[in-house]
Order: C-alpha cells, then sequence, then structure tokens
C-alpha cells in the first residue's frame, strides 16, 4: 500500500501512533514463509475473534511487527508471542514496548519467545491450563499448526487465525463437497467451524499470491467422540487417501468380515460422510468380529 494510499483510522486505533510504515524495522523473510499484516482494520477484527469465555491465556503464532499482537494486548489476556524470526524478537522485546508503553502498563502479562511452535513444548507455558491460540499463521506451516492443535485439544477451547483462503475453506467445509478432506473431519469431530472473513493480498507485505481467509474454531461441549480416537484418524484417514473408491474398497486394509462390509455406508464415497457418520464408521469397525 502507497503511502498516499493509506487509510485514515479512528476511534481506538489513534490510540497506535505507529501504524504500518513502508521501512519496517522487520523485513519478511521468504524462507519462513512470512507475509507481514499491515492493515490495522484487520488485525483489529482478527485481535477480536477469540471470545475469551473462561481462560485467559493466549499464544500468538508468528507476530512478527506486532500489528496484531496490539489489538491482543488490549484484551485481558496473557499473552506469548511466539516467533522464529530473531529480527521479529529483538523488536517485540525492545521497541515495541517503547512505542506502546500505554499497552505494556495492563495487567495481564505478555512474554515474547524466539521458538519454533510445531516443536515447542506447549506444557511449559501453562501446565494444564486452558489456552487459545491465535496469529496470522505462515502459510508452509498452516495444517501443521492445526494437527498440533488437535493434540492439544483438551486446553485449547478457541483457536482462530489467518491461512490461505482454500485451505480456511477446508477447515470449514461440510460433507458433499470436493474439498471436504481429512482435515475438515479431524477439526470439526471436536470443534464449530466458522469461516469468517476473507481478506485480500494487498493488506500484506509482501502480499501472497492467493487470498486469505480468516477461521474461528470453538471447542464442542462435549468433544469426546465415544470411539477410539487413533483408530478414527485411521479411518478418516485411509478413506479419504483414496477418496474416489468407495469405503469399502478403501479400507480393505482394515480386514473387515462379510457382514459389516456390506452394510449401506460402505457403498458411500469419503466425502459423502459426515463427521457423525465417520464416528458411526470407526464404532461399527471397533465392534467388528471376523
Amino acid at each position: 500500500m502507497s503511502k498516499k494510499g493509506k487509510k485514515t483510522f479512528h476511534s481506538k486505533k489513534e490510540k497506535f501512533s505507529r501504524p504500518w510504515q513502508e521501512e519496517s524495522p522487520v523485513k519478511a523473510k521468504k524462507h519462513l514463509g512470512q507475509h507481514f499484516l499491515k492493515d490495522e482494520a484487520v488485525a483489529q477484527k482478527i485481535g477480536e475473534t477469540l471470545k475469551l469465555n473462561g481462560y485467559r491465556n493466549v499464544i500468538e503464532i508468528g507476530p512478527g511487527t506486532g500489528v496484531l499482537t496490539k489489538y491482543l494486548l488490549e484484551r485481558d489476556i496473557d499473552l506469548v508471542a511466539m516467533d522464529l524470526d530473531e529480527e521479529s524478537i529483538i523488536y517485540l522485546n525492545h521497541s515495541f514496548p517503547l512505542e506502546h508503553n500505554n499497552l505494556m502498563q495492563r495487567k495481564g502479562e505478555f512474554k515474547v519467545l524466539e521458538a519454533d511452535f510445531l516443536k515447542f513444548d506447549l506444557w511449559t507455558l501453562f501446565g494444564e491450563e486452558q489456552f487459545a491460540i491465535t496469529g496470522n499463521f505462515p502459510y508452509n506451516i498452516s495444517t501443521q499448526i492445526v494437527f498440533k492443535m488437535l493434540e492439544f485439544k483438551d486446553q485449547i477451547p478457541e483457536f482462530s487465525g489467518m491461512f490461505q483462503k482454500e485451505v480456511a475453506e477446508r477447515i470449514c467445509e461440510k460433507e458433499g463437497s470436493k474439498a471436504y478432506g481429512i482435515l475438515s473431519v479431524l477439526v470439526q469431530a471436536f470443534y464449530d467451524a466458522e469461516y469468517l472473513f476473507t481478506v485480500s493480498p494487498q493488506v500484506f507485505d509482501p502480499p501472497p499470491k492467493v487470498q486469505s481467509g480468516v477461521l474461528r474454531l470453538t471447542r464442542k461441549e462435549n468433544f469426546h467422540l465415544g470411539v477410539d480416537e487413533r483408530l478414527f484418524k485411521q479411518v478418516v484417514k485411509a478413506a479419504f487417501n483414496q477418496r474416489r473408491k468407495t469405503i469399502r474398497n478403501s479400507l480393505k486394509t482394515f480386514n473387515l468380515s462379510d457382514v459389516l462390509r456390506e452394510d449401506a455406508i460402505f457403498g458411500l464415497r469419503p466425502e459423502q460422510l459426515s463427521v457423525a457418520d465417520f464416528i458411526s464408521l470407526t464404532q461399527k469397525i471397533a465392534n467388528d468380529t471376523i
């Protein structure tokens, strides 16, 4: 966005005396998949996606220049900003607090960690306490972030953030669509998924070659499946790894009884099965006797 074309922001956004500058103190790095958000209005909308019901711990992944971080710090939370970029870590630890001194006076804690989220031991942050995850996620690891989030679903009541648009849509997609797949089923088994809004490439530096989408996941009140979760994942992955085949053919390696294989559900293709159908299918396989 050129300086001439910059928007004028009002209300509480005026408190942030240093909006995005063309000469940013932190440069986006291609090998880290960085595309820094530079639109204050979009950052504010993402910052407001978490409902914060019954918890106050939040991890922001990939804070970069702190554009989203500012709006998260306005809320009554304890925030951990986690990034692999040493340049970003230095900025957030030193320059950022000086530029936003009013936000630093709040009661909540703010920590900056130089760490790889995918490898980091999250138990060391909050113990057994509940926490949320949000951020403008690097697109090259965004699905891996979701899979790690699912490993901690007992502690994560909410998850929100920015993805490549197609990935965000896939996570939120329902049965009957070609985009519906492994990620859709595994996420929606435990969370209610909402696609919130689309973001254009022009609000990033550098602009990505794709549109982006922001979503929110809210953990279901009863998120225990009632079936073996490991078997559930195996069934879902096996089914979609051969998505053009019927369930009867894609699950051949499970050595199921002839009686079970005659069940009507085995004549369907995976994209025709709802999350509830996959749970039911898993239970039938668990109870199967050859």
